[in-house]
């Protein structure tokens, strides 16, 4: 009886190969500022116009590029995104947090949340609750506007100018407080004062009474994934506290933030360094 000859199995190198090719032209994509053309893909990649001309047809084929038809360059897919997504969800963020919001309960005796922006609003996801009998009332689970939370604005100030205009255009600026943010200027130049300090301020904007200080935490993107903030009542925590507050809120959030797989460009080092 004659033996059936067994199928090779696939050149394993190769397809390693293509995988790397593959991966080095994501890379492109990702550092470059605008779209890219196949011959800048090709002296980038030094691979023959064809070779690259295939491997981009297969990224598309599965969305983790798009090509623009009426230029023919190309840029990200949704893909990624969607898959960052789950890579994000699966990191579990509220477990990482915790040992570093329990830590900075534990150190100010005031009430410490981590929270997402989700479709522009704050997202309360985890919370370490003040042991005072007067503290801050918010439930994980429940939602505040972006423009008048210490957690809000930190992640704002960390997002491209017309995403910001974008999230306003939705929600709007709607007065809270007596001392709510009520205007784009105003907003902007808050925001700006954030980047300057590192920490963002909630000044009885929510509500009156209550202070709050936060930072945001970034992903290895460098995009903010989230914030932290510890809230208090103003008669705890004044405005000679807030520094102190700021300065061990953003070392936190840096800690997490590389944890995360950021990397601090050397003038993030150089500002956290003297506040």
């Amino acid at each position: 009886m004659a033996r059936v000859p067994q199928r090779k199995t696939v050149d394993s190198p190769y397809r390693v190969q293509v995988l790397d090719r593959a991966l080095a032209a994501l890379g492109i994509l990702a550092n470059r500022s605008s779209d890219c053309g196949l011959a800048e893909l090709c002296t980038a990649l030094k691979l023959h116009k064809s070779t690259v001309h295939r491997l981009m047809m297969v990224l598309e084929q599965h969305r983790l590029v798009v090509k623009n038809s009426e230029s023919g360059r190309y840029r990200l897919g949704l893909k990624l995104f969607e898959l960052g997504s789950k890579a994000i969800e699966g990191l579990d963020l509220r477990a990482r947090a915790r040992p570093y919001l329990d830590r900075l309960q534990e150190k100010f005796g005031e009430t410490v949340f981590f929270c997402i922006l989700d479709e522009g609003q704050v997202f309360y996801v985890e919370k370490v609750e003040s042991k005072a009998s007067v503290r801050t009332a918010c439930t994980v689970g429940s939602r505040a506007p972006a423009y008048c939370t210490a957690v809000g604005k930190a992640m704002l100030a960390e997002l491209p100018e017309a995403e910001v205009t974008g999230i306003v255009r939705r929600w709007g600026l709607k007065p809270i407080t007596a001392k709510t943010i009520t205007s784009p200027g105003a907003l902007n130049a808050e925001l700006k004062a954030v980047r300057a300090r590192g920490y963002a301020i909630d000044d009885e904007e929510k509500e009156e009474g209550l202070r709050c200080v936060g930072a945001a935490v970034r992903s290895h993107s460098g995009m903010p994934v989230a914030a932290m903030s510890i809230s208090g009542p103003a008669f705890r925590m004044t405005h000679e506290r807030v520094p102190e507050v700021g300065r061990a809120l953003t070392q936190a959030a840096s800690e997490l933030s590389a944890e995360l797989g950021y990397q601090a460009a050397p003038t993030d080092l150089v500002r956290s360094a003297a506040r």
